[in-house]
């Protein structure tokens, strides 16, 4: 981007307070123009999708969809400074990744400095040059230990559906993406089973299989199926492979109830 072309930003923040302070930061910045403000993270999708803004002020911490599900739905890079009053863990993870973030509440001076530090991003095209980490990645490294997602977000199209964990019966790999089975239906996301598990409670999700995770709640009973193998009984009648290690720790979890 030249240096004098005008930056285009979207404000997303569920607390008016909280915009109203940025709005006033930026009106010493003359080459940056707010393209929108948005008080929750559907509107956030929504106007970050079609005004594909330069950068986003992201507020981490909102009801509905957070800042991170935001980010994992609008399917572009963009340059982010979160605005967040997160503790310490998320701020290694956000130091980890190298993205700008302002610890509520923040002065003029730190404010100056993430926007400058958006700036030569933008700018030098590195914002958009070098990749976010996946968004599900980040998510689960800024959570605290032993605190797991309680709900999973999945787009298709323009709608967004918001699954919670315990309504989730099982998940598959499927290349690229997961295929998440709730309450007879099947929702596609664009995730690696890995990240997904590393999001979920292991005393209530196991990986019985490279391919599969369960929820414990939902296996009806255990089958012997070959020599090193079993299948998962749902109660819905569905059949999972479970492998000689995923049935170790299946085991090794029941036998802890």
């Amino acid at each position: 981007m030249p240096e004098h072309e005008i930056i285009r930003a979207v404000l997303v923040d569920d607390e008016d307070l909280a915009r109203r302070v940025l709005r006033e930061y930026l009106s010493a910045a003359p080459d940056i123009e707010i393209a929108a403000e948005c008080a929750n993270g559907f509107d956030a999708v929504k106007a970050i999708t079609e005004l594909k803004p330069d950068l986003v002020f992201l507020d981490v911490q909102m009801p509905k969809l957070d800042g991170f599900e935001v980010l994992e739905l609008i399917e572009r890079e963009v340059a982010v400074i979160f605005v967040t009053a997160y503790d310490s863990y998320a701020m290694k993870a956000f130091d980890a990744h190298a993205i700008d973030y302002l610890l509520k509440p923040f002065g003029k001076d730190r404010f100056a400095t993430a926007l400058d530090r958006a700036r030569q991003r933008i700018r030098s095209g590195s914002a958009t040059t070098q990749p976010l980490p996946e968004p599900a990645a980040l998510s689960a490294a800024a959570r605290a230990p032993q605190e797991f997602a309680q709900r999973v977000v999945v787009k298709d199209g323009a709608k967004v559906t918001i699954i919670p964990v315990e309504r989730l019966d099982y998940v598959e790999a499927q290349d690229d993406y997961v295929a998440l089975h709730s309450q007879k239906k099947t929702y596609l996301k664009q995730q690696t089973i890995s990240s997904l598990e590393a999001m979920l409670d292991p005393n209530q999700f196991v990986r019985v299989h490279r391919s599969s995770i369960v929820n414990l709640e939902r296996i009806a009973k255990i089958e012997p199926y070959t020599k090193d193998s079993r299948l998962a009984i749902l109660q819905d009648g569905t059949q999972l492979p479970v492998s000689r290690s995923g049935y170790a720790r299946l085991t090794a979890l029941l036998e802890g109830k």
